[in-house]
């Protein structure tokens, strides 16, 4: 029996970006997510914004699972699954923390920390670890009890996930514990819901370093193994449109978790439209910032290059970042403040048009791809995972080398 090649996209709102729960419009998702059933998508991934979810470690906002709700019954009315995402504390550059998690006596339990908001604000100071602060934990086992208990039986639910990049957020104290984690939050959804699968959005950060939440480890804890790459952030890559970086990334993450794995986040930001790609240059979170923009024809070869190639290491679906570039209103505030290319990740413009990428997913999803059972491109691991993360970043430029040499003739 063939399986279908699913089709998704990551989602806020082009008019609210991460500010959406506070200012919930069905009638917006109803129309935006006409847009993304029109494109032949199947699956919208969103997010529960932690500071938003739960005011206080012991409660969940009911008015925010209303909305939940809401958004549900409009994806099932469209045929539409969900992508749950809880737990979301790093989003778009800065990280958003619950006020109640704050605490500027501790050291941040990521160094990737650059910006913290909070109550809708920049804020100084830090957050207590979510992998081992008793407090973040219980909040987190509410929170999943609480929405897996509302939506386990809804239509639109397809998938829970544990976090967006957590690692981004905070890290675990050893791999031991980030595992652990995982095996308990899978645990317990597992027992309110035993028919929906459960990941963790883990990035190519899991396949660089070894930050506590190891590829295999995780994995092991879950359902389904995802993805989540860029090669225009990578030095390693050929250039910022290597088509066979994000292939290589899901046939990687195959190969050390022994799953078939969905990429679930890839794409781009574009320039302009109507302007060549180019690389832009200000100045980020206080330090020189440089980024390619790729112009929306390039993206869209780019994306109609990678989207075989896809098939073809057999991942099970591509999910988009992300359904909207976001109106100028939101420009002076985060994330698009500091990090000005997330303004245009989208696949409409701000004004709600179409661009080039999103009529290629268009016609890609028209074919009906299905997955493919016996991949014509694999990564093949020489080592044991125990192994590559002992020096995991020499590891994968070696395998992405022998990847292209392999296949690319490179």
């Amino acid at each position: 029996m063939t399986q279908p090649f699913l089709l998704g996209v990551n989602y806020w709102p082009r008019r609210k970006a991460m500010y959406w729960w506070p200012q919930f419009d069905a009638a917006e998702v109803r129309d935006e997510f006409d847009i993304i059933k029109d494109i032949g998508l199947n699956v919208v991934r969103l997010f529960l914004l932690w500071d938003d979810w739960q005011p206080t470690p012991d409660t969940v906002s009911s008015q925010r699972l209303k909305d939940l709700i809401t958004v549900a019954d409009i994806a099932a009315e469209r045929g539409l699954g969900l992508d749950v995402t809880f737990f979301t504390g790093h989003m778009s550059g800065p990280n958003w923390s619950p006020g109640w998690l704050r605490d500027a006596h501790v050291k941040p339990p990521s160094h990737h920390l650059r910006q913290l908001v909070s109550g809708g604000q920049v804020v100084s100071g830090a957050y207590r670890n979510m992998f081992n602060d008793p407090v973040a934990l219980n909040a987190e086992r509410l929170l999943l009890k609480t929405v897996v208990g509302a939506l386990k039986d809804h239509p639109a639910t397809w998938m829970w996930n544990l976090g967006n990049e957590p690692d981004l957020f905070a890290w675990p104290a050893n791999a031991a514990e980030g595992e652990a984690w995982a095996k308990e939050m899978v645990g317990l959804i597992h027992d309110i819901d035993p028919q929906h699968p459960v990941t963790c959005g883990l990035h190519s950060g899991s396949l660089f370093e070894d930050n506590g939440l190891r590829i295999d480890q995780v994995y092991r804890a879950t359902d389904v193994a995802v993805m989540h790459s860029y090669p225009m952030y990578i030095p390693i890559t050929r250039h910022p449109l290597d088509p066979d970086w994000v292939p290589f990334t899901c046939a990687l993450v195959t190969a050390l978790s022994g799953k078939p794995t969905l990429m679930e986040e890839w794409g781009g930001c574009t320039a302009p439209a109507g302007a060549p790609s180019q690389t832009w240059a200000w100045t980020q979170f206080g330090n020189p910032r440089t980024q390619f923009m790729a112009s929306e024809e390039d993206l869209a070869t780019y994306i109609e290059q990678v989207l075989p190639k896809l098939v073809e290491v057999g991942a099970t679906g591509s999910f988009m970042w992300c359904y909207a570039d976001y109106i100028s209103d939101l420009w002076d505030r985060p994330p698009c403040d500091e990090a000005r290319h997330e303004r245009f990740f989208g696949l409409v413009r701000p004004e709600g048009t179409l661009k080039p990428h999103a009529e290629v997913l268009k016609k890609f999803a028209a074919t009906k791809p299905t997955v493919n059972p016996t991949p014509a491109r694999t990564v093949k691991l020489d080592i044991s995972p125990d192994e590559y993360y002992q020096a995991p970043a020499e590891h994968i430029t070696r395998l992405y080398h022998d990847y292209l040499k392999t296949y690319e003739g490179g």
